[in-house]
């Protein structure tokens, strides 16, 4: 099943206020980016946040589960009620991940 477009605009209405955040669509799901870095991805309408040390830390006993058919666990984020845990945990996850790296030029 995919991701509706209503579930990911209700994702972003409570994340609106977090850094520069934009969605991509991407085989059926919504790939999320917080001020250039990948951050989390919404499938089949529910939210998951890449697992970083902080985000354990920060969920003490974190739901896991993959995003995808043959995907590792990601970090299941059922409670989409509290923004305001919701925008440090996005924050903290961001903190610890890099930077997508360039693209190549393509040689022709």
């Amino acid at each position: 099943m995919a991701s509706t477009p209503q579930f990911a605009e209700y994702v972003f209405e409570k994340l609106a206020h977090v850094g520069e955040m934009n969605y991509r669509r991407m085989f059926g799901s919504y790939g999320i980016y917080m001020d250039r870095k990948f951050i989390g991805l919404i499938s089949e309408d529910q939210l998951f946040i890449k697992p970083t040390n902080a985000g354990r830390k920060m969920l003490t006993t974190p739901l896991e589960a993959p995003p995808f058919d043959g995907a590792k666990d990601w970090f299941l984020i059922e409670d989409l009620e509290d923004s305001a845990f919701l925008v440090r945990l996005l924050v903290a996850t961001w903190e610890e991940l890099p930077f997508l790296k360039a693209k190549k030029p393509k040689r022709r």
